[in-house]
């Protein structure tokens, strides 16, 4: 019976492996946390501090601003031909803005997209106060720290008075609070690619950006009208996951559920051969060949 027992031993293999797998599948069926659990609760002004998503919400192209060059112009004046990568940071915040923008254009130089090309980029300040000088100065040190002069024209740095800003920031689902204590804005961490026609395509969170994931975004808000055939193959093995503001590797699902399958089949085709075996043994040596 040493098939037998060679059959046994796989079986035991295989369904060692299909428990180890097991915590791989939960974890791609977990769901995050119930909102309103207490454990979330933020206290005080970060009550006030969140960005909604508003996927798909039309931005309101008529709000008026004055870029950096201290003209005054109009938000659709930054859109019907190529997608627009939006980040809201005000330019004299000492720390999280300027991340978000490091993290931006940390992406951006790893990429053969370019702002004026493929992509804009509009960059909107929150604070009232700001003005076109400080824009000016913000747009001129980033260009420097791009690297790539020639795309100047696809890079916008705004200001704007208060009206405008709430209707952006409401539109964005951009919630911030200002702190008197310290005499600065509290607010999230993100950015957010659009649509040409101002539709918000997808929000990205946090102080560093993948590449990959923003090409990929870039790619779908502009309905694949650029990149190349390899991107449309990306697309369709990695798919957005709004809760998170990234991309996951769905093609990951479908490998682990196809080990499973393979399992499965592996267990059915191993117990039909013991059950053969067993019946050839009692049937007596005349039956078998």
């Amino acid at each position: 019976m040493a098939g037998a027992r060679i059959i046994r031993r796989s079986l035991a293999i295989a369904v060692t492996a299909l428990v180890c797998s097991a915590p791989a599948f939960a974890q791609v069926g977990a769901t995050a946390a119930v909102p309103g659990d207490p454990t979330s609760a933020r206290p005080g002004l970060l009550s006030k501090i969140n960005i909604d998503q508003h996927l798909d919400r039309q931005l309101p192209l008529d709000l008026p601003f004055v870029d950096e060059t201290g003209k005054p112009v109009r938000l659709g004046d930054y859109f019907g031909k190529r997608p627009v990568v939006m980040a809201l940071a005000y330019y004299e915040c000492p720390m999280l803005c300027t991340q978000v923008l490091n993290g931006l254009v940390t992406a951006l130089t790893v990429m053969n997209f370019e702002p004026g090309r493929e992509f804009d980029v509009v960059v909107v300040s929150f604070n009232p106060r700001e003005g076109p000088g400080l824009a000016s100065q913000k747009k001129a040190s980033y260009l420097e720290r791009y690297g790539r002069p020639q795309t100047a024209g696809g890079w916008h740095f705004l200001t704007g008075e208060q009206p405008a800003i709430d209707t952006l920031t409401d539109a964005l689902g951009f919630r911030y609070a200002y702190d008197d204590a310290i005499k600065q804005y509290a607010h999230g961490a993100a950015i957010e690619v659009l649509t040409p026609k101002g539709h918000i395509s997808k929000y990205f969170y946090g102080i560093e950006f993948s590449a990959r994931d923003l090409r990929l975004g870039l790619i779908e808000a502009s309905t694949e009208r650029i990149g190349t055939p390899v991107d449309d193959f990306l697309l369709f093995c990695y798919h957005y996951d709004p809760a998170t503001g990234k991309y996951g590797a769905a093609v990951l699902r479908l490998v682990r559920l196809g080990g499973i399958l393979t399992i499965v089949a592996f267990l059915s085709f191993l117990t039909v051969s013991l059950r053969r075996e067993r019946r050839a043994g009692a049937a007596g040596p005349e039956f078998r060949t």
